[in-house]
């Protein structure tokens, strides 16, 4: 499994909107094969500052599968307009792990 980690910047003023095309958009994402999981995480710190978080089983699930798939073009609509700069992404892959949520 890998997970893909994008760091958002939404527009000023925009961070409502955003969050509520969010939950509407996810379905999208959530259909895909190779889809394991994601979670969108809000910075304490910084006003309008992202981390989406996505599980999928490889980097081509997400990177071909996804990116090069008709239902990213319907992801990007309602969501790409929000981000300034574009977001930042890279992928990862566990090397070890120790939580008690687990």
């Amino acid at each position: 499994m890998v997970l893909e980690i994008a760091n958002l910047q939404v527009r000023p003023g925009q961070t409502e909107a955003f969050e509520t095309a969010f939950k509407t958009a996810q379905t999208i994402i959530t259909s895909m094969p190779g889809y394991r999981g994601h979670e969108l995480q809000r910075c304490l710190e910084r006003v309008g500052h992202y981390m989406l978080l996505v599980r999928s089983e490889t980097v081509e699930h997400h990177e071909v599968g996804f990116r090069k798939s008709p239902q990213y073009q319907e992801w990007r609509k309602p969501l790409h307009h929000f981000y300034d700069p574009s977001p930042t992404v890279f992928h990862y892959e566990r090397v070890f792990v120790e939580s008690l949520l687990m």
